[in-house]
């Protein structure tokens, strides 16, 4: 079993900036991929920022403004957001993509709480 745990939202003004944080603990052999995705009331889930070991990829929205990092050693992987707008307001969760010391022939998908994001205009 897998726990993932968000930390970080909370309301800021327009051009401010939060740092969001996952941390994963349990049967976890390895990590493949880690990343965050958020919904915004009315609309889908979308992909924000994802990184494995070898790359990360960005919504367009989040290009030049986002970064994502990634802390092996502590199972973490962070958000930095910076010159957040309005329309960044969602619930952000954080995803994982994890090898289980159980069942180390396969890949498992886990999911955060969520965690609230609000920018104000």
């Amino acid at each position: 079993q897998v726990q993932l745990v968000e930390s970080g939202g909370g309301l800021v003004q327009a051009g401010g900036s939060l740092r969001l944080s996952c941390a994963a603990s349990g049967s976890i052999l390895r990590i493949n991929a880690m990343g965050w995705y958020r919904q915004a009331p009315g609309k889908q889930r979308e992909l924000v920022a994802f990184v494995t070991r070898g790359s990360a990829n960005y919504a367009d929205s989040a290009k030049g403004r986002f970064t994502i990092s990634r802390d092996n050693s502590k199972n973490t992987v962070y958000l930095q957001m910076n010159s957040l707008k309005p329309e960044d307001t969602a619930v952000y969760y954080c995803n994982a993509k994890v090898v289980l010391t159980t069942t180390p022939s396969g890949e498992y998908d886990y999911w955060g709480q969520g965690t609230q994001v609000t920018v104000s205009s």
